[in-house]
C-alpha cells in the first residue's frame, strides 16, 4: 500500500516529507551526472502536433528528455509541462522525471510520447511568458478538438474565434468561413459557424498574444479546464469520475461536478490494491466520513491517479521541492514516489527575478506575422502579459491622434532609455508583440524585481487599430498587480483602441522603468540635480505658492477633459439632447477660460518670485495672497456656473439612463486614456477645487506672522473662499454621494435600482465568506439600508455579480472567533439569512463592525425595511453560491444587458477592483478626505537596486498616483494605486544620502521618491499617508467636523 502521512506543518501535506521546504539537494550537493552509454530516441508529438526525436542515453532520468523539449523550444517556465505515454498496459501515464527513461519507456521505436501541459494555474496571468501562454492556448484548442473541454455553444464559438483571430488576423467573413471549412475545432462546428464569425469580428486589431490571454481567461473559467477525469466508483458502486487540480481532488457525475475536496481539508491520500483513499480533517459542521474510498479499475489505474494527486499537491501547495525520503534499512513499507522538479513558487520566483534570456519563437499555425519576440522589444522592460484592455480592471486610456483643439495629444516619439534602464540596444520588430521587452543586464534585473504593481490600463473597444505595445504582467499570484502603461511613442488615430474581451484581472509591472517615463535627457545626475534645486527660493511660502500652480495644471486638464475633449466627441455624433449640451458646456467653459488666465498670473509671480527679472530685489512680489485675493473675488462672479454643475451631473446620468445611443457615447469616452478617472468625476471637479484654494490659504495665514505684507491679502481671500465653499459645501456632500453610486453600479451586475432617493453608500471591501467550501473571497457593499456581497462574475468587464443582500433593519453584528475558529470573524444575522464573514486583520474587522452597527442604527430610525433590491432576489435559506456550488456559470456569457454585446468595457482601477486585489476595504468617509488631499508636482523616483533617479511629473488624487512624462501630456502613461502600500523614511541602512526621500512599500514592491524642498516632501507624506491608511471614521469626522467645506 503506497500512502502518504501529513505531518503537523502546513508544507508537509499530501506527498511531502515533514521536513519539506528544504532543497532537494543538500549544501554542496551537485545534481547527479547525466548518464552516459548508448543512446536511444524518443518521439516527442508537441502541442502544434509536430513530432521531434530526441537522442538521450539509455539510463539517463526522464528529466533529462524534458529538459530537453524544453531546451528545444527555448521554454523558461517548463515545469508546468510533462511528458505522457501508453505504458505497456496501455494505461496513459506520465514519465516518472527521476527513473531511467528505459524503464519507463519500454519500446521507445513503437511509442510516441506527448507533450503537454501537466498543471494548470488558477490564473492564467501567472504564466509570464508568452511562450508558455501560447503552449497552453495549443493545449485548450487540442482539448477543444478532442471533446474533453465541454462548455455551452456561446463558451466555445467565443474560444473558437479567439483562435481564429491568432491564426488569420482581423475579420473578413469569407475568409473566416473558408478556414473554418478547412479546420475543425469542435465536433458539432457547423452548427456555431454564424456564431464564431459573429465573435471574431470582435476582435479587430487583437494580436495572437492577446488572442491567447484571451483563450486562457475565457477558458480558466469553464468547468472541465485542465481536467483529465480518472474512472471510478464510489462505496455504493455508482460510476463516477475522479479529477485533480490546483485546488484539490474532484469528483464528477459524467461532466458534472458534484463534490470537491481542498487541499486543505484533506489529511492524508493512500491507495490499497484498486481502492483510492482520502482522509479528511476532522470537521463538525460536515456530514462526510472521516475516510472516503473510492474503486478504480486496476492497482495501475489506482497508483497512476495517486502519484499525479501527489504532484499536483507538491506542485501548488509546497515552497520547495520535497526532499527524498531516507532509505530504509532492512525493508520498504509503502511507495517511494514523490514529486520532483520546482514547485509554482520557485517558477514564479525564478521568472520574476529575470533568471532567464527570452528568445523569440514561430506559431506554426498563425499566417499574421506578430511572432512573439520577447527580446527584440527594447521600449518595454518587463513587459509579458498582454495590453489589459480592460473592461475590467483597469484603465485603458483610448488613443487620440490629436485633440480637440488640433494639438497632439501624445508627447512624440519617445527618446531612448538609457544604458541602465534598458540593456543592450536590439533593433524592434516590425510589429510589437505585446510580450515587450526584457532587460539584458543584471542591473536591469535587479530593478525589474522592485516593479510595481499597475493600476491597469482601461481598455477600448474593438476597432482597427495599429499595432500596440503591452503591458507587463506579474499576477495572479498574491500581489495586485495593476499598473496601467500606455507606452505607444507618437500619435495614433482617434480610432486606435484595445479589443473588449481582454482580462483586467492581472498583475502588471511598472511603467516606472519604461523609457517613456524618463525625461528627455535620461535620468538626471544628484549633482545636477541638487545645482538645479539650489536656484529656488527657500522661503516656505514660494512652495505653497508653488503647490497652487502645479495643482492649478492638474485642474486645467481636468476640465479640458469637458471643454475639449468630451464636447468634441459629442459633436460628432448626435446623440446628446441640445439641453443636455446646453446644461454642461456653457457651465464649464467660463470656468477655463478664467483658470487659464489665473494660471498665467500665478506663474508669472512665480517667475519673479524665484529672481528671473530685477523685481524681486525690491521684494514686491515675494507673496502670493494678492493674486489669489483678485481672482477668488473674480470667482465669486461664476458661482452661478458652479451651482449648475450638480444639475449637470443629475441630467447626464438621467439622460444616459434614457438613451442607448449616449451611454455608449459616455462609455466610448470614459475608455480613452484622457479620461483617467470615471467622467462624472470630472463634472465634480470645480466644486473640489474650491477646497483646495481654503486649504493653501490657511496654510499660508498659518505660516505667515500677522506683520507680514501678505497676511491682510491672505486672510482676506480665505474669508472670500471660505463663504463660497460653505454656500456650496451641502450640494458638494450629496453630489459626492450620487456620483459613487453611480460610479459603484458600472461594477455591479444584478442591481436593478441601486441609486434611489435616501440611499447613501458607507463603506466597499473585500471579506471572506464562509460557507460549506469554506473560506471564500467576496466583495460586499454596504449602503444605509442594505449590504450586498458579490463575487467577480464571467463577464467581458470582470465586473463583480451580485450574489445576495441583506437588508439592514433588524440586522444584528456579533463576533464570533471563537464560535468558527477563524481569526477576525464576525457573524451577521439578518431577519431571513445570518452569514460569517472574515476581514483580512483586527483593524479591518473593527471598521467594518463599526460602520455596520452605525448603518444598522440608521436603518432603525428609517421608516422600515429597505425595498427589494436585486433582479433576482436569492433563497431565504442558503446563499446562491451554496445552492449552486460556488460556480461562475458560463452562460453569463449570454445574460441579457450583461452579454459580450451589451457588455461594456469598464475600467479596471476603479476602488472596488483595487479593494479585491489588496484584500482591504474604503468607506465613503474615505472618499471624502481623500478629495481634499489631491496634489500635483515633479518627483524623482529611483527603484532599490537602481543607480539614478528618473524625473516624473506625479498626480494624486483617487488613492492613486498617475504618472507623466511632464505636465503638459494629455493623459498618465501608468497609475499606481496606493491602497495596502506602507509610507516609511528610508533607513540609514538604505544607503541613499539624500534629503527628503519617502519610500512606499507593497510586499516585494518599493519604490523612493525625492522632492525638492522639506515643505513639498511633507505634502507628499502627508497625501499619501491619507491613502496607504484610513482613518477611523470618528477621528475622520470630527475632522471633517472642524472644516467646513
Amino acid at each position: 500500500m503506497g500512502e502518504i502521512e501529513q505531518g503537523p506543518t502546513p508544507g508537509s501535506r499530501l506527498g511531502a516529507p515533514e521536513n519539506s521546504g528544504i532543497s532537494t539537494l543538500e549544501h554542496g550537493q551537485k545534481p547527479p551526472p547525466t548518464p552516459s552509454g548508448k543512446l536511444m530516441s524518443v518521439r516527442i508529438q508537441m502541442l502544434d502536433d509536430t513530432q521531434e526525436a530526441f537522442e538521450v542515453p539509455q539510463r539517463a532520468p526522464g528529466k533529462v528528455l524534458l529538459d530537453a523539449v524544453c531546451s528545444h523550444l527555448n521554454l523558461v517556465e517548463g515545469d508546468y509541462f510533462g511528458l505522457e505515454f501508453p505504458d505497456h498496459k496501455k494505461i496513459t501515464v506520465w514519465l516518472d522525471l527521476l527513473k531511467p527513461i528505459i524503464k519507463q519507456i519500454r519500446r521507445p521505436k513503437h511509442v510516441v510520447v506527448k507533450f503537454v501541459v501537466k498543471f494548470f494555474p488558477p490564473d492564467h496571468t501567472q504564466l509570464q511568458e508568452e511562450l508558455t501562454r501560447y503552449l497552453f492556448a495549443l493545449q485548450v484548442k487540442q482539448d477543444l478538438a478532442q471533446g474533453r473541454l465541454t462548455c455551452s455553444d456561446t463558451s466555445a464559438a467565443l474560444l473558437i474565434s479567439h483562435i481564429v483571430q491568432s491564426e488569420i488576423g482581423d475579420f473578413d467573413e469569407a475568409s473566416d468561413r473558408e478556414h473554418l471549412a478547412k479546420n475543425k475545432y469542435i465536433p458539432q462546428q457547423d452548427a456555431l459557424e454564424d456564431k464564431i464569425v459573429e465573435f471574431h469580428h470582435n476582435h479587430i486589431g487583437q494580436t495572437p498574444a492577446e488572442s491567447d490571454f484571451q483563450l486562457l481567461e475565457i477558458a480558466r473559467r469553464l468547468e472541465m479546464y485542465g481536467i483529465r477525469l480518472h474512472p471510478a466508483k464510489d462505496r455504493e458502486g455508482t460510476k463516477i469520475n475522479l479529477a485533480v487540480a490546483n485546488t484539490g481532488i474532484l469528483v464528477f457525475q459524467g461532466f458534472t461536478k458534484i463534490n470537491a475536496f481542498n487541499w486543505a481539508k484533506v489529511r492524508k491520500l493512500s491507495f490499497k490494491r484498486k481502492r483510492f483513499l482520502i482522509k479528511l480533517r476532522p470537521d463538525v459542521n460536515s456530514s462526510y466520513q472521516d475516510t472516503l474510498e473510492f474503486l478504480m479499475a486496476s492497482r495501475d489505474f489506482c497508483k497512476s491517479f495517486w502519484k499525479i494527486c501527489v504532484e499536483h499537491h507538491a506542485f501548488f501547495r509546497l515552497f520547495e521541492e520535497p526532499k527524498p525520503k531516507p532509505k530504509p534499512v532492512l525493508f520498504s513499507r509503502g511507495s517511494s514516489f514523490r514529486f520532483s522538479g520546482r514547485t509554482q513558487k520557485q517558477v514564479l520566483d525564478y521568472v520574476k527575478e529575470g533568471g532567464h534570456k527570452k528568445v523569440q519563437f514561430e506559431r506554426k499555425h498563425s499566417k499574421i506575422h506578430s511572432i512573439g519576440s520577447l527580446a527584440t522589444q527594447p521600449t518595454e522592460p518587463n513587459s509579458e502579459v498582454p495590453k489589459q484592455a480592460q473592461q475590467s480592471a483597469s484603465l485603458a486610456f483610448g488613443e487620440g491622434a490629436a485633440s480637440p483643439g488640433g494639438q497632439s495629444c501624445q508627447p512624440g516619439r519617445d527618446p531612448p532609455a538609457s544604458a541602465e534602464e534598458r540593456g543592450p540596444q536590439r533593433t524592434p520588430t516590425p510589429q510589437r508583440s505585446p510580450a515587450g521587452s526584457t532587460k539584458a543586464d543584471g542591473a536591469s534585473r535587479a530593478e525589474t524585481e522592485e516593479e510595481e504593481e499597475v493600476a491597469k490600463d482601461r481598455t477600448q473597444q474593438s476597432r482597427p487599430r495599429p499595432p500596440q505595445p503591452s503591458t507587463g504582467s506579474l499576477t495572479g499570484s498574491p500581489h495586485l498587480s495593476e499598473l496601467s502603461i500606455n507606452s505607444q511613442g507618437g500619435a495614433a488615430p482617434t480610432s486606435t483602441v484595445l479589443s473588449p474581451n481582454l482580462s483586467p484581472d492581472t498583475k502588471q509591472a511598472s511603467p516606472l522603468v519604461s523609457p517613456l517615463l524618463n525625461d528627455q535627457a535620461g535620468p538626471r545626475t544628484d549633482d545636477e540635480d541638487d545645482g538645479r534645486r539650489k536656484r529656488f527660493p527657500t522661503d516656505k511660502a514660494y512652495f505653497i505658492a508653488k503647490e497652487v500652480s502645479t495643482t492649478e495644471r492638474t485642474y486645467l486638464k481636468d476640465l479640458e477633459v469637458i471643454t475639449s475633449w468630451f464636447q468634441s466627441t459629442v459633436s460628432k455624433e448626435d446623440s446628446m439632447p441640445e439641453t443636455l449640451k446646453s446644461l454642461i458646456f456653457p457651465n464649464f467653459e467660463p470656468l477655463h477660460k478664467f483658470h487659464t488666465n489665473f494660471l498665467k498670473e500665478i506663474e508669472q509671480r512665480l517667475a519673479l518670485w524665484e529672481g528671473r527679472s530685477n523685481a524681486h530685489i525690491r521684494g514686491d512680489y515675494q507673496r502670493i495672497g494678492d493674486v489669489m485675493l483678485k481672482n477668488i473675488q473674480g470667482m465669486k462672479q461664476l458661482a452661478a456656473h458652479l451651482w449648475k454643475h450638480s444639475e449637470a451631473l443629475e441630467a447626464l446620468e438621467t439622460g444616459i439612463r434614457g438613451s442607448r445611443r449616449l451611454e455608449s457615447l459616455c462609455r466610448d469616452f470614459e475608455l480613452q486614456k484622457v479620461c483617467y478617472l470615471s467622467l462624472n468625476t470630472f463634472l465634480l471637479r470645480p466644486l473640489h477645487r474650491l477646497m483646495h484654494y481654503k486649504q493653501v490659504l490657511e496654510r499660508l495665514c498659518k505660516h505667515h506672522p500677522p506683520s507680514h505684507a501678505d497676511f491682510r491679502d491672505c486672510r482676506a481671500a480665505l474669508a472670500e473662499i471660505t463663504e463660497m465653499v460653505a454656500q456650496l459645501h451641502g450640494t458638494m456632500i450629496k453630489m459626492e454621494n450620487f456620483q459613487k453610486l453611480h460610479e459603484l453600479k458600472k461594477d455591479l451586475i444584478g442591481v436593478d435600482n441601486l441609486v434611489i432617493p435616501g440611499r447613501e453608500f458607507i463603506r466597499l471591501g473585500s471579506l471572506s465568506k464562509l460557507s460549506g467550501k469554506g473560506l471564500q473571497q467576496r466583495m460586499f457593499f454596504l449602503f444605509n439600508d442594505v449590504l450586498l456581497y458579490t463575487s467577480r462574475g464571467l463577464t467581458a468587464s470582470n465586473q463583480f455579480k451580485v450574489h445576495g443582500q441583506l437588508p439592514l433593519y433588524g440586522m444584528t453584528v456579533e463576533e464570533s472567533e471563537d464560535e468558527w475558529g477563524v481569526p477576525h470573524c464576525l457573524t451577521l444575522r439578518g431577519q431571513r439569512q445570518s452569514i460569517v464573514v472574515a476581514a483580512s486583520s483586527r483593524s479591518e474587522m473593527e471598521k467594518w463592525v463599526e460602520d455596520i452597527q452605525m448603518a444598522i442604527d440608521l436603518a432603525e430610525k428609517s421608516s422600515g425595511p429597505a425595498p427589494e433590491f436585486l433582479a433576482s432576489s436569492p433563497p431565504d435559506s442558503k446563499s446562491p453560491e451554496e445552492a449552486a456550488g460556488d460556480q461562475e456559470s458560463e452562460d453569463d456569457l449570454s445574460a441579457s444587458r450583461t452579454s459580450l454585446e451589451r457588455q461594456a468595457p469598464h475600467r479596471g482601477n476603479t476602488m472596488v477592483h483595487v479593494c479585491w486585489h489588496r484584500n482591504t476595504s474604503v468607506s465613503m468617509v474615505d472618499f471624502s478626505v481623500a478629495v481634499e488631499n489631491q496634489l500635483s508636482g515633479n518627483l524623482l523616483r529611483k527603484f532599490k537596486n537602481s543607480n539614478g533617479w528618473q524625473k516624473l511629473w506625479v498626480v494624486f488624487t483617487n488613492f492613486c498616483l498617475f504618472f507623466y512624462k511632464s505636465h503638459q501630456d494629455s493623459h498618465p502613461l501608468a497609475s499606481l494605486p496606493l491602497l495596502g502600500y506602507s509610507l516609511t523614511i528610508p533607513s540609514e541602512s538604505e544607503d541613499l544620502h539624500k534629503d527628503y526621500v519617502f519610500k512606499l512599500h507593497f510586499k516585494s514592491h518599493v519604490y523612493y521618491f525625492r522632492a525638492e524642498s522639506e515643505y513639498t516632501f511633507e505634502r507628499w507624506m502627508e497625501v499619501i499617508r491619507s491613502a496607504t491608511s484610513s482613518a477611523s471614521r470618528a477621528h475622520v469626522l470630527s475632522h471633517k467636523e472642524s472644516h467646513v467645506y
